[in-house]
């Protein structure tokens, strides 16, 4: 019936059906391989033996699958590469000795994975003074979490947190869950050691939204973590910090005094004295002038100069390893009380 049909228009005619339903079936049927045009009469079509033509469609219909299963496993041969590489550059990353972090979300989430991944102890500078309310409200949770891991925590702030009641509150609430807290007349950066074996510092001390840097070498952990047991030996438990910051050495200088002293020696702004000290431009500018007046400076850098020659400056640390002093190993339970404040870096 179909050779004798020249037109779809005389196929719907013949059959009694709407063009558009012939033509889709006679597509349908080309697809299929049912029909195809006549090589003798040009113009019509021809059909073709059923055995005939879905035999050839399932071979082209196998020869397809075949091709596409060459092709996905030629895929996930290239992902198992990608995959390996990856991780083999991840695996370096994570062991390189210093890894650059660039960007706020990127320090962040660095910090989260080694907070999570702490298994023993977590020291911290934390300069800055005053805790906002959000830092102390976020802390709590992983504080708890990390008590509750056993994760010893010491935790060093500025004595310029004593401006701000709801801070030494927080700082109390800290050492009530095991954690130790000091605090310091000024920090040389912010700074988190995990397990002693990573730290993490902002690339600029002065500017934490810089970046940071994360290290890992053994060398460089080993002078962070004296560095802080050297703050931490000069610093005083939260309980006596008021007192211990308004008593006076030999020279009648406070341990703030002092700072503000070696600062100014080593080219301090009033802005910049101010920063370390967690304080205001205003307060830092007159413990400077009080500090001037008594050693008959005219200038701050004099006044630094000054206090050195006189030896108002001389300490003597005490001496010990991070192991005698305990800084890295058993206390009581202990959690990170400033993690949220830190993650700031």
């Amino acid at each position: 019936m179909l050779n004798s049909c020249g037109s779809v228009e005389e196929l719907a005619g013949l059959v009694g059906r709407p063009i558009e339903i012939v033509r889709s079936a006679l597509d349908e049927c080309v697809r299929l391989g049912l029909i195809r045009p006549s090589w003798e009469t040009p113009g019509r079509v021809h059909a073709v033996s059923p055995d005939v033509a879905l035999h050839a469609l399932l071979a082209r219909q196998e020869s397809a699958l075949v091709a596409r299963q060459r092709e996905m496993a030629a895929t996930r041969v290239e992902v198992a590469r990608l995959s390996e590489e990856f991780a083999v550059t991840r695996r370096r990353l994570r062991h390189n000795e210093v890894e650059q972090l660039e960007g706020l979300d990127r320090i962040r989430d660095r910090i989260g994975e080694l907070t999570l991944g702490c298994e023993r102890s977590l020291v911290a500078f934390a300069p800055g003074g005053h805790q906002t309310s959000d830092n102390r409200e976020a802390s709590r949770p992983l504080t708890e979490s990390l008590r509750d891991r056993g994760v010893t925590m010491r935790t060093i702030y500025l004595d310029s947190i004593y401006n701000d009641p709801a801070t030494v509150e927080h700082a109390r609430w800290l050492m009530e869950l095991g954690n130790q807290v000091r605090t310091v007349a000024w920090l040389p950066t912010r700074m988190i050691i995990f397990d002693g074996e990573s730290a993490i510092l902002p690339m600029d001390p002065d500017n934490s939204g810089d970046g940071a840097l994360l290290f890992r070498g053994k060398g460089v952990i080993v002078a962070l973590i004296e560095l802080f047991r050297l703050v931490w030996d000069r610093a005083a438990p939260v309980t006596s910090a008021r007192r211990q910051r308004t008593c006076t050495d030999d020279h009648g200088l406070t341990s703030q005094g002092k700072a503000v002293l070696r600062l100014l020696g080593e080219g301090f702004t009033d802005e910049g004295v101010a920063r370390k000290l967690g304080v205001s431009v205003r307060t830092g500018r007159r413990i400077t002038a009080d500090l001037m007046g008594r050693l008959g400076a005219k200038s701050r850098f004099q006044a630094g100069l000054h206090a050195a020659r006189l030896g108002w400056l001389d300490e003597v640390p005490q001496v010990g390893t991070p192991s005698e002093t305990g800084l890295l190993g058993p206390s009581p339970t202990a959690s990170a009380g400033d993690e949220c404040r830190l993650v700031g870096l």
